[in-house]
């Protein structure tokens, strides 16, 4: 009789084992980056949050590895693993200045390179630790509102910029800096909280929503890869009538910095993410989205055409400053690849001058006129120059690996995240990735995977 109790107690327990906190994954350190952002970036962590964060996901991934627990890798995680490869072999060519840019020292490019070392690695940590959640630790559902939550911060955040572009605060984190450390632009622009950026576009200084991402390209970027998860959240589940009628307010609302924010990227990649989605839709079946396209497309054209909007459209297209620099630095990327056309240079350079000559350079009186930044202006650019051939393939390779795969996959989950995925590629030519918009196309990567294994309707 004892034994049979023993031999009972003994199953129970083996069975009881998989279940226990060694083995299972809390969903914390995910959640508190997303639905603590704000927080973050008005104490001045903002990007940092990522790299902190990061330590308590590896660390609990190791430790349910050794209990036991499989970690899975994404699929196509090779090219990704060959990126990062040439990231570190990248550091020995710091020393190299290709020509037509400033000389300077390997080891004063050694604090940015650890920078983007470190920002990667911990980005990385998050995708598979988002990847190996499964729906009892944090369901797709959940993860899918907290990215439309970030979503209506990057709202709110461009509103504060339109309203109050002047709005900046000294952060906690800022104020325990040393001053000549703090005042370093670099430094600041991680750790000083602002509203917008001012730029002289259309002819005199205006804010241009930031918050709470930083800069103001930063800011369309995510949001482009934020609204399809809020759109997925609120139309591609079963939601309350009163919530898709604040879901379109908060839509209708947006429009207001998205014009102010005179992004251009921004216009075109909202675009190409509607285009996308509604082509996605059709093919599935729901033809009626083309129709609800052209509608808001109509209703968007009404709007410009009867406020001030439009104006604001108009002399934004109507003043292309930054054309002739943007050309300049593709032009640069492009013919500098040439000297390392294999692993890049391991990071940007500083032109030598301007476009027009190398005895133009920045002043306060002219701040883009010359000393500009190869590979500043957009992740492709970026990738060509910094970290050649190679490191392009493998960046270039793991998301369209991602794309392919999970093409078939028709869900309101399949479908925003192969938008958020494929709105990045355009994004490319125009934006930088690192560090949020990275986050958000790695956390759609994820989403992408988790679906195709919990999702028996999904064929990878």
């Amino acid at each position: 009789m004892v034994s049979t109790q023993l031999r009972d107690r003994g199953r129970r327990a083996r069975a009881w084992r998989p279940l226990t906190s060694e083995v299972w994954l809390p969903a914390w350190p995910l959640t508190g980056v997303l639905l603590l952002y704000p927080l973050w970036w008005a104490l001045g962590l903002g990007v940092l949050i990522f790299p902190l964060a990061a330590v308590p996901m590896a660390w609990f991934l190791v430790k349910a590895q050794a209990a036991g627990r499989s970690i899975r890798l994404p699929p196509g995680f090779a090219y990704w693993v060959v990126f990062l490869a040439v990231l570190v072999i990248g550091v020995a060519v710091l020393g190299t200045d290709p020509t037509g840019t400033v000389p300077e020292r390997g080891i004063e490019r050694i604090p940015g390179a650890v920078f983007r070392l470190g920002e990667y690695g911990a980005l990385t940590v998050l995708l598979l630790y988002a990847g190996n959640l499964n729906e009892r630790e944090l369901p797709i559902r959940k993860l899918v509102q907290q990215l439309g939550w970030l979503f209506v911060v990057t709202v709110a955040g461009g509103l504060l910029g339109v309203y109050a572009g002047t709005f900046e605060f000294t952060s906690p984190i800022e104020l325990l800096l040393p001053e000549h450390i703090r005042g370093k632009g670099f430094i600041r622009s991680l750790v000083h909280p602002y509203a917008a950026q001012i730029h002289d576009i259309i002819g005199d200084h205006r804010p241009r929503p930031a918050a709470p991402w930083g800069y103001t390209n930063t800011w369309g970027n995510n949001f482009c890869l934020l609204m399809v998860w809020f759109c997925a959240a609120v139309f591609g589940a079963a939601t309350r009538r009163r919530v898709k009628i604040l879901a379109i307010a908060c839509l209708a609302v947006s429009v207001i910095p998205v014009v102010i924010s005179l992004n251009r990227g921004l216009w075109i990649g909202l675009g190409v993410a509607a285009l996308y989605a509604a082509v996605r839709l059709a093919l599935a079946g729901r033809v009626w989205v083309i129709g609800v396209l052209v509608a808001a497309v109509a209703a968007l054209g009404a709007a410009l055409a009867v406020t001030p909007l439009g104006d604001v459209v108009d002399a934004r297209l109507d003043n292309g400053k930054s054309n002739g620099v943007r050309s300049y630095l593709v032009e640069r990327a492009l013919t500098g690849a040439t000297e390392s056309p294999l692993i890049g240079f391991g990071s940007t350079r500083t032109t030598i001058g301007g476009r027009n000559s190398i005895a133009v350079g920045e002043s306060h009186d002219c701040e883009r006129c010359g000393n500009f930044t190869i590979g500043g202006n957009g992740q492709l650019w970026q990738l060509i120059f910094a970290h050649g051939l190679i490191g392009t393939l493998g960046y270039l390779g793991f998301f369209g690996y991602g794309i392919w795969r999970f093409r078939r996959d028709r869900s309101p989950v399949g479908i925003a995240g192969s938008c958020a995925l494929v709105g990045s590629f355009a994004a490319m030519l125009w934006y930088n990735t690192l560090v949020t918009p990275l986050a958000f196309m790695f956390l759609a990567y994820a989403l992408l995977w988790r679906n195709a294994r919990t999702d028996p309707g999904v064929t990878p």
